[in-house]
């Protein structure tokens, strides 16, 4: 199963648009939003094109391929446009690789989950990178509309254990091999 993990999309439309591209041009299976979907948060900038109703119809289409995690920005209004769940953490088993997924504010490189299993997927930041922490594989997904640091705008993938680091373009930035 080939997942991407995107983060941070802060209602615009633009960068919506992109992930959709990147998840079928990458052929996953699997779109794993990492929060911050909607609402584009006090301290950050407005994003390109921000629509958040158009966001959410764009992910409602998509609805059956999701699985969203809970952010910072995301609230219980969030939940009335969407068809789908968001839930504040979750663990998946990708191809035997035990992937813990959360927005990073709470959960991160600095506080670890406990049984944070082979791998650490969070946003939060808007930094993308891959590292580790111990045993544990920890990759932040950047921000797809809002990246900072001098970042690009970036996601994850996981497939047969590969786990890489792209920009919105599908360029590599870095890669780990897991298992």
């Amino acid at each position: 199963m080939k997942v991407l993990i995107a983060s941070d999309i802060h209602g615009s439309y633009y960068y919506a648009k992109k992930v959709k591209e990147a998840f079928e041009r990458e052929k996953a299976d699997l779109l794993v939003l990492l929060g911050d979907i909607y609402y584009h948060g006090p301290r950050n900038p407005f994003p390109e094109e921000y629509a958040p109703m158009k966001v959410a119809d764009l992910l409602n289409s998509m609805k059956e391929k999701l699985l969203v995690i809970k952010g910072n920005c995301d609230s219980e209004v969030d939940q009335m446009i969407s068809q789908f769940d968001f839930v504040e953490f979750s663990q998946i088993l990708v191809d035997g690789i035990k992937v813990s997924l959360t927005h990073g504010h709470k959960f991160n490189k600095d506080n670890m989950p406990l049984n944070a299993g082979d791998l650490l997927c969070y946003g939060h930041f808007h930094t993308g990178f891959i590292t580790n922490v111990g045993d544990v594989v920890v990759a932040n997904a950047g921000s797809v509309s809002l990246p900072k640091d001098n970042t690009k705008s970036s996601y994850l993938t996981l497939d047969k254990g590969l786990l890489c680091l792209k920009d919105i373009e599908g360029n590599l930035i870095d890669s780990k091999q897991i298992k």
